[in-house]
Formats: structure tokens, C-alpha cells, sequence
């Protein structure tokens, strides 16, 4: 099966087709996690796998497996996958192209008349965002171990509405138990939402590991007052707090570097009006690194800061720590079969480590795993303008279809092919 190569254009027309649901004006996407535009991607996901002989199951997080039969369905299968939902004003390519890519496979499998031994699987994991509802990756976490199907239908978005509520409401409240779900292998393709390999020139990233990520919500509370008559030295400034907060979360992560990293991503005020001081400040935090004791330093600074800023300003602040997610490296044998993979097809390719954090990090806890990035343009990513050319996303899919295939055969006792 050397020979057998996924189809470009067909594969082009799929990111074209699933890109309306959620279209933003300037070419981007805004299909936040169970929302309708997420609803109506997943039914074209599950209409589209079915057409290729599959069947469908969803677990009670949401989570679809779309499974192709193996000649051998006793066997655990090997799955690909990712995720459709995006941030607010994110991009057409960011976990989407690991979900087309994976269905790719099998449209490409299916038009060869080609089964495998073990079964394949398609994944498309909920919430891999965190941006609707925190914290990220809230579905596979729960396919791990790490939560509670309990709790993320707990977990509220900033209106109060729930996740198991909108799992309902859109038609992907499943009746399978999130978990107890064996996987012989699993392969997520994503864009690499960084500069390396696009400013190399090489076509595939083979991803070794994760970095690890805290992520953080701090809530101050100081007091609301006139902005024109209230003396300076006697104010409780909750923007003051989050500010120096702020400048805190970046020193801290330069004194970290150059491979840790902070950011203070969302904030929002009370009273926001331009003439009364804040008298709260709710703002998000997220600190990483690759190593965990650097990691871990970094959350006790932060800590140690939130302290600091809270006598110094006189406003009272509670800091929550809603992600801990340890560096992860992926299983050494996935890891060579991608490598020797694209190798093999001729594609320039080299080791990486993940910045952002996938559902791969989480999957690789209870199975083996490996990830493939492919460029994107200028490295961008989470923005209107992500972009990854139909050569680059091809690449990546061809290095997809036969590392399955080249897993199949080693996990059921044929010969390399790599």
C-alpha cells in the first residue's frame, strides 16, 4: 500500500465545506463549543463518516467515534482525531484538520477497497478549546481519567449555562461512559500554531511532547468609587491589582525563558464605566513551560505576586487554579513510526515539542500516542488569519494514512513498510 496517497482537492473541499459553520467576515471562525455552529459541524462529520461505512457512537461528554471495521474487530482499534469547535475569532485549520484529515484517511482507505486488520477510529473530542467552558480539553480529560463526567457537565460559561445542558440542547448528550474505551494507538495531525517549520521550509513536525500549563482565574475585589473625587491614597483599585498582576505573570515568565511563557488572556471589570474606579476585575492567567520543576516555580511566584499586589493595593484577591496539566512526552514507538513515516514519502521533517497543550496530551495517559504538525503560515494561529496551504495539510494527511497503516501492521504481526 506504498503507493496509495489521500486526495488533495477532496480533502480541500472538506476544510472549505465545514469552514461555513461559524464563518467570520475576515475568513476566520467563531464556533465556539456546543453552540449551534458547533451542532451543525458535528452532524456533518458523523453524515460524512457514515457515507464511508461507519458507525457512530457518542459518549456521554459529547466525544464522537466515528469506527471503520477491521478484518479483526475483537482488536482495540487505532484512532485519529481532534477537534471542531474554535476560539472566538480563531481559524479554519486548528483541530479541524486533524477531524478531516483522520476522515480523509478513511474516504481514502474506503475508495481502495482496503481494510485493515484492527479497526480504525476518527475522534472528535469536545471542547479541546476551553474557551466556552473552562478548563480545556474538559472531554478527553474525562476519556483519561482526569475528570469526572459529573463535573464537566458541572462547569458553566460566563451566561451560567451549563456543559452538560448545551450537550443536550444540541443532540450530543451521549449514553456511553466517557473512558473504558481501549485504543491500540492514537495519531492527532494538527498545525503546528507556530513558526518553526513554516520559517524552515519543512513540511512535518514530529512531535515528541508537550509542554506543561497552569491556567488560572483571579478574581479581585476592591471598591467601586467616583473617579473625580476619590483621593488616590485611599483607593482599592481592582485594575490597579489586575495590572501588576499582569506585569508580574510577564517578568515571571522572562525570568523562565526562553521556553517559558505568560499570558494574561481575558479580562473583564465592574462597573467598566469610564468615570467610576473598578471595584472588580476578573482576568485569566496562563503560565508554561517544558520543564515541570520550572513549571511549578512559576505557579509559586505567580501565588507569591497575587500576595504582594493584594497588600500593596488593598483589595482582596483569590486566585484558582482551574488547570494542571504536566509536560507530557508521547509514546517512543508512535513517535518512530511518524518519524520513519515521513521519511519514507519523502517529506522533510523534524522533532518538535508542542507549545499549546492538545487532546493528545490527556489521550497519551491511557494510550499510546503521537502527534504530526504540519506548518501554518507565519505560525499563526488562534486568528482570523491561520492559514496552511492544501500542500502542506496533503503532507500531513499522507504521513496520517500511513502511520496507521504502518501501526496496523506492526500491532498484528506484519512487516514494515517504513
Amino acid at each position: 500500500m506504498n503507493e496509495l496517497r489521500v486526495n488533495r482537492d477532496r480533502l480541500w473541499d472538506s476544510i472549505v465545506e465545514t469552514s461555513k459553520f461559524g464563518a467570520t467576515p475576515a475568513g476566520g471562525m467563531n464556533r465556539l463549543t456546543l453552540s449551534d455552529e458547533d451542532r451543525m459541524a458535528r452532524d456533518w462529520f458523523v453524515a460524512a463518516c457514515k457515507a464511508v461505512g461507519c458507525s457512530v457512537t457518542v459518549d456521554d461528554v459529547g466525544n464522537i467515534f466515528a469506527r471503520r471495521p477491521g478484518t479483526d474487530n475483537s482488536r482495540p482499534p487505532i484512532a485519529m482525531g481532534s477537534h471542531l469547535d474554535t476560539q472566538p475569532m480563531g481559524g479554519r485549520f486548528d483541530g479541524i484538520a486533524g477531524v478531516l484529515c483522520g476522515l480523509e484517511v478513511l474516504r481514502t482507505l474506503h475508495a481502495a477497497g482496503h481494510t485493515t486488520t484492527s479497526p480504525l477510529e476518527v475522534i472528535d473530542w469536545t471542547n479541546e478549546e476551553g474557551s466556552r467552558f473552562a478548563p480545556t480539553m474538559i472531554a478527553s480529560g474525562v476519556f483519561a481519567g482526569i475528570y469526572t463526567s459529573e463535573f464537566a457537565h458541572s462547569v458553566e460559561d460566563r451566561d451560567g449555562k451549563t456543559f452538560g445542558g448545551e450537550l443536550k440542547r444540541i443532540g450530543y448528550l451521549g449514553e456511553v461512559p466517557a473512558g473504558n474505551h481501549p485504543l491500540a494507538a492514537y495519531f492527532e495531525l494538527h498545525i503546528e500554531q507556530g513558526p518553526i517549520l513554516y520559517g524552515e521550509g519543512t513540511a512535518i513536525g514530529v512531535v515528541t511532547g508537550a509542554q506543561g500549563q497552569l491556567w488560572y482565574e483571579i478574581s479581585v475585589t476592591g471598591r467601586a468609587g467616583h473617579a473625580g473625587s476619590t483621593p488616590m491614597n485611599v483607593r482599592s483599585d481592582a485594575m490597579l491589582a489586575c495590572a501588576r498582576i499582569t506585569e508580574a505573570v510577564n517578568a515571571i515568565a522572562k525570568a523562565h525563558g526562553p521556553a517559558g511563557v505568560g499570558t494574561v488572556g481575558l479580562i473583564e471589570l465592574k462597573p467598566n464605566s469610564r468615570n467610576v474606579i473598578p471595584g472588580e476585575a476578573f482576568f485569566t492567567v496562563d503560565m508554561r513551560h517544558p520543564d515541570e520543576g520550572s513549571l511549578r516555580s512559576m505557579g509559586a511566584e505567580l501565588d507569591a505576586a497575587v500576595g504582594r499586589v493584594s497588600a500593596e493595593t488593598d483589595t482582596s484577591i483569590e486566585l484558582r487554579n482551574v488547570l494542571d496539566l504536566p509536560p507530557m512526552q508521547f509514546d517512543a514507538g508512535c513517535v518512530s513510526v511518524v518519524r520513519e513515516t515521513a521519511g519514507s514519502l519523502g517529506y522533510s521533517h523534524r522533532d518538535l515539542v508542542s507549545g499549546p497543550g492538545h487532546d493528545a496530551v490527556y489521550v497519551a495517559r491511557v494510550a499510546p500516542a503521537a502527534m504530526v504538525f504540519v506548518p501554518c503560515e507565519r505560525g499563526v494561529s488562534h486568528n482570523e488569519a491561520e492559514y496552511a496551504t492544501p500542500e502542506d495539510i496533503e503532507a500531513g494527511a499522507n504521513v496520517l494514512l500511513h502511520a496507521v497503516l504502518e501501526m496496523d501492521k506492526r500491532l498484528n504481526g506484519g512487516g514494515s513498510d517504513v
